[in-house]
């Protein structure tokens, strides 16, 4: 049986950034997007005022229909969800667990977009462990949702090389782009009277993605700098890695591994010119971009005109 794209009544659940070419990608399809599911309003900013998702200000723009449970468990939400009849539930960093009574609602069931290439890198930060652990490629997957956490078999992967410049936002951004063109691929296959094809996940291969903490972002500086390198990389933009230097506490976007400068003591900071280099378990890492607490992001070189050499401890705490 062929189904037509319009006729496909789809509802959605997705909250960040992250989410928003997906959805775009359905609107754009011309799919009966019945509903979009999101968290409430936060507050946010200085101001702590209320914050519509960009999830939600992406549906209101297109004038969908916004639902906003702070749990589904509510037998209230589950009723209304309910008489939606989905035919499929896509999934996109919602940001909150899906019921079993939900996952078996649509007659496709529930397809989630995941940023890693699964059974890698299963759970909530799957793009800054990718990075962190030094992984060479990475990518996006179209899983069919299970109970248990990113278990269920993958229907289609796109993959991307990790490059050495590569942060957390960077990374992040490419493989939204890749979850969208994912998505669309098997949504245009469905719409032609087909599953695309199920992968069993290999269980032995399942590797876990902890959430990130703030700190964790602390620089130890015992570790060797290719190491540390990476975690910059992977905490940028949040939480941001950091140390504390010359009796303040800095947050450092930027740095790369001194190949030709000597070795030194972990934490000891050297000032070379308009480069500022601390200490590792084994090269020296060169911090290139930082900010001081409350102030503005800057290049190494603006820090050591504003600080000076002299304002600084000859050890960087960890």
């Amino acid at each position: 049986m062929t189904i037509q794209i319009p006729s496909l009544r789809i509802l959605f659940a997705g909250t960040p950034e992250f989410a928003l070419l997906p959805l775009q990608a359905l609107i754009d399809l011309g799919c009966d997007i019945v509903a979009v599911l999101t968290q409430p309003d936060r507050p946010a900013g200085r101001g702590k005022q209320l914050r519509a998702s960009p999830v939600k200000q992406l549906a209101l723009e297109h004038k969908l229909n916004v639902l906003q449970p702070e749990s589904l468990k509510d037998p209230d939400w589950q009723e209304m969800i309910a008489r939606l009849k989905p035919d499929l539930m896509v999934v996109v960093a919602y940001g909150l667990m899906i019921p079993g009574w939900l996952l078996t609602l649509p007659r496709f069931g529930c397809w989630n977009i995941h940023a890693s290439l699964l059974p890698r890198w299963r759970g909530a930060a799957p793009i800054q462990r990718a990075i962190e652990s030094g992984d060479a490629q990475t990518g996006v997957c179209i899983m069919q949702m299970e109970v248990t956490l990113d278990t269920g078999p993958v229907y289609r992967c796109l993959t991307t090389d990790i490059e050495p410049v590569d942060t957390a936002g960077s990374l992040h951004d490419r493989l939204a782009v890749l979850g969208a063109r994912a998505l669309r691929d098997c949504i245009v296959m469905l719409a032609g009277g087909e599953l695309p094809q199920a992968i069993e996940q290999d269980e032995s291969r399942a590797v876990y993605a902890r959430k990130l903490s703030k700190a964790e972002a602390e620089m130890d500086w015992s570790r060797p700098a290719e190491v540390l390198q990476r975690r910059v990389r992977a905490f940028n933009p949040w939480p941001v890695a950091w140390c504390e230097l010359g009796g303040q506490r800095l947050r450092i976007w930027k740095a790369e591994v001194a190949d030709n400068v000597a070795e030194s003591e972990p934490g000891q900071v050297l000032v070379d010119g308009k480069s500022l280099l601390i200490g590792t378990a084994d090269k020296m890492l060169k911090v290139l971009e930082l900010q001081r607490a409350g102030g503005q992001r800057m290049t190494a070189e603006q820090f050591l005109n504003a600080q000076g050499a002299n304002g600084l401890m000859t050890h960087a705490k960890e």
